[in-house]
């Protein structure tokens, strides 16, 4: 586990994920063309979860889930 410390919406979270989610969030955010951070934010504000850890996982799981399901349809 890979735990970094963010600031969203003025209160300081740390957050702990496996390092292969971050790496993952990474490259969203890059395709994205946006930050890490703000795609955290962007996740943080749209989740169903109550735990932003979780949040984060079930996000890239479902992006890479999508792209694989557009990939194979086309």
């Amino acid at each position: 586990m890979q735990k970094r410390s963010l600031t969203i919406s003025g209160h300081k979270t740390s957050i702990a994920l496996e390092p292969e989610f971050w790496t993952a969030l990474e490259y969203i955010a890059k395709c994205k063309n946006i930050s890490l951070m703000e795609l955290i934010i962007q996740i943080d504000e749209s989740r169903l979860t109550s735990n932003l850890s979780s949040g984060l996982r079930i996000f890239a799981l479902q992006y890479f889930f999508t792209l694989q399901k557009t990939l194979i349809e086309n």
